[in-house]
């Protein structure tokens, strides 16, 4: 059927973009919410199931049911419809849709296709992601019935989001099958053996979907390859998968157990739960020994076909051949039927055939005689029924009165559902319902329900929310993810995002805080964001400069216990102040990370020469070189008279020196004075500056 397709939905709110998927039965579209002003995605199922009213009515009981799952680890339905489109000839169908999550990242099977086996701690963690969705749909009452690789998403910040939750179950209520008229249900690779089989499937058909997606992540291919749906099918009911280990080398071959147990061929003994696969993969994970560790996949196949050959020799000898028929009936697996095979005698039944089926003749007679006795007894207890409502119906049609139904009206006030069952000649028996979220007074619930026919007089019982619950928010830190999540969970909380950040105290992996806070009062179902401790810490900014003792708090409130003290001089920084910490101020450093400091013991000093006697000029070149600064008191061409500080004194380098001069006395030329106006008698040897 070909149909225009539309370009927005919903009247224009949602407005279609670009196609980034089609399947077997929807293409999706990502879109734009112009009310909410935010990027979704939408899935518009396939033209040819419009005229489908069957899946029309079950698509809208499944996306009523799954809309109402809210999970971080499945990608969230928001809104659901159906949009009026018109065929190329001209007439008018109904195109359901579903407006989704967009969520920006790869699907598990593009990122196997392009890497190859993961490594066993992120098979594990996307694992983990995928059985807290299943745990959380499965509570809810609704089995995916397709987990595969293109179903799981990870998004660019590492979540793991489960996609197309009651799709399938949408397509038919019954078992999910590769053989339904409406197309493949159930993708080969990750199908249970009893969808192969056709028949019905609970929640351990997904927990065996989710290990043969372990069993990918964890070699690179999927536990069964074939050149037809049909051949691995058969292989999911009649083999086992190789053990990783042996495909993999150095793979522990606890790893083989975990697999072997939740693909096990009869869900018997598969794990019962998605919490149940999950404890046994963090068991595992932290060193401890799983429930898996004590399963035989050959054990399990060997049972499985015994208990089937016995459900098939059952239903052989209740339905045996008539004498006419030259055919038997045999089980197959793959289909699930009993299909008819020749029969070895030529159509010739044996003795024992035919005292077989006069035997089953004789009881076919005996139950029909009895049925027939419990049939006439039936007509004459009705008989009598309809006699005694023919005399006494017109007083108790007139003495009934229809229950009005409150909860499609939850803001009316408790006094004016009295005033309306008085009315009716009901009484209110009105009752508090303090475990419903909802704000205070919103009716939750009534017994009976609306539309029930009562005798007047009769008490209808109708629960008044009494308001969200405050409980405190409990301290989780220093709790592994999982510890948190269960006990946030358990106290009425929601889990939101997982942020990691550095912490000065807590180990990797390891909670550091909430938001909400600890111990604040919040409502039961508030979303509680978890701060995951990413093993690394900082050191405080800013540290040269400031005085030793706070310098070493603000390192030991930063988490560091291992700190080194060292000594030198600082012609910049004063004394008993930090010159320089290694690792260097504001770097991120792993916890227990060893520092050092070094603390200023002030400027370095030096002997100051002693210039008393020297005229001006030398002695200024003199204390130069030795690093000071020279001050002159006196004429610059005398000598020099004093000086402070006084020579052979220690004074910190780059200080200044005052020096006092006085002038030279005149002389005549014959007196034998030298030029610098110090005899020669009185030269002496000056000190030299340090080198």
């Amino acid at each position: 059927m070909n149909i225009n397709m539309p370009t927005s939905l919903a009247g224009g709110r949602y407005q279609l973009g670009q196609l980034v998927g089609r399947g077997g039965m929807a293409e999706v579209h990502v879109a734009t919410d112009t009310r909410l002003g935010r990027t979704v995605a939408v899935k518009i199922m396939r033209a040819d199931f419009a005229t489908d009213s069957i899946f029309l009515e079950r698509f809208r009981r499944e996306a009523h049911s799954v809309a109402q799952m809210n999970n971080p680890n499945i990608v969230n339905i928001y809104d659901s419809g159906e949009e009026t489109v018109t065929t190329e000839t001209g007439e008018i169908e109904h195109l359901p849709y579903l407006v989704m999550e967009y969520v920006k990242g790869q699907t598990l099977r593009d990122i196997l296709k392009v890497n190859g086996a993961l490594s066993q701690r992120d098979a594990e963690q996307v694992m983990m992601g995928v059985l807290n969705a299943l745990e959380y749909s499965h509570r809810m009452g609704i089995i995916h019935r397709d987990i595969k690789p293109g179903n799981i998403m990870i998004s660019e910040q590492g979540v793991v989001k489960v996609m197309d939750f009651g799709i399938a179950r949408a397509i038919d209520d019954s078992a999910a099958t590769m053989t339904q008229s409406q197309g493949v249900v159930g993708t080969a690779q990750y199908l249970s053996p009893e969808q192969a089989r056709g028949e019905s499937v609970d929640m351990r058909s997904d927990l065996y979907s989710a290990g043969c997606v372990l069993y990918e992540m964890l070699t690179g291919r999927p536990p069964f390859t074939g050149d037809s749906a049909v051949a691995i099918a058969y292989q999911h009911v009649s083999e086992v998968a190789t053990p990783p280990s042996t495909i993999v080398p150095g793979l522990p071959k606890m790893w083989d157990s975990i697999c072997a147990k939740a693909m096990a061929k009869d869900r018997q003994n598969r794990y019962a739960t998605a919490s149940e696969f999950k404890n046994d993969l963090l068991t595992f994970m932290n060193g401890g020994v799983p429930m898996a560790a004590a399963f035989n996949p050959l054990t399990d196949l060997t049972n499985m076909k015994a208990r089937k050959q016995a459900e098939m020799d059952a239903a052989t000898v209740a339905m045996p051949p008539t004498p006419e028929t030259t055919a038997t009936q045999a089980f197959n697996p793959v289909t699930g039927q009993f299909e008819a095979v020749p029969n070895p005698n030529g159509g010739i039944e044996t003795k024992t055939r035919a005292e077989q089926r006069a035997k089953v003749a004789q009881e076919r007679k005996k139950k029909r005689i009895v049925i027939a006795s419990v049939i006439g007894s039936i007509v004459v207890l009705l008989a009598v029924i309809g006699i005694f409502f023919a005399l006494n119906g017109h007083k108790s049609t007139a003495d009934l009165v229809s229950v009005p139904d409150f909860t499609d009206t939850s803001n009316i006030s408790q006094a004016r559902v009295e005033e309306q069952l008085k009315a009716l000649g009901l009484k209110l028996d009105a009752r508090d319902d303090s475990t419903s979220s909802q704000p205070k007074g919103t009716i939750t619930k009534q017994n009976p329900k609306g539309g029930k026919k009562v005798a007047k007089g009769s008490t209808v019982s109708v629960w008044f929310s009494t308001g969200p619950q405050a409980v405190s928010v409990p301290d989780v830190s220093s709790k592994t993810q999982e510890e948190a999540k269960g006990i946030l969970e358990a106290a009425g909380f929601k889990i939101g995002n997982v942020m990691t950040v550095d912490s000065a105290s807590i180990e990797k992996d390891k909670v550091v805080n909430t938001n909400p806070a600890a111990h604040s009062k919040q409502t039961k179902g508030t979303i509680i964001t978890l701060y995951i401790s990413s093993g690394m810490t900082k050191i405080p900014d800013n540290l040269v400069g400031q005085s030793k003792d706070s310098v070493l708090d603000q390192l030991k409130q930063a988490g560091f216990t291992q700190i080194t003290i060292e000594s030198e001089a600082s012609d910049s920084v004063q004394s008993g102040s930090v010159t320089r910490v290694d690792p260097g101020s504001g770097s991120t450093v792993e916890l227990g990370t060893a520092v050092t400091i070094w603390v200023s013991t002030g400027k370095q000093q030096t002997s100051v020469p002693n210039v008393v006697g020297m005229n001006y000029a030398n002695a200024k070149a003199l204390l130069e070189g030795y690093g000071f600064q020279v001050n002159v008191s006196g004429p610059q061409d005398g000598t020099v008279a004093s000086m402070r500080p006084n020579g052979g004194s220690k004074a910190d380098n780059g200080s200044t020196i005052t020096l006092t001069t006085k002038a030279q006395p005149a002389t005549d030329t014959d007196t034998g004075d030298n030029s610098n106006g110090n005899t020669t008698d009185n030269n002496q040897q000056q000190p030299q500056p340090n080198q």
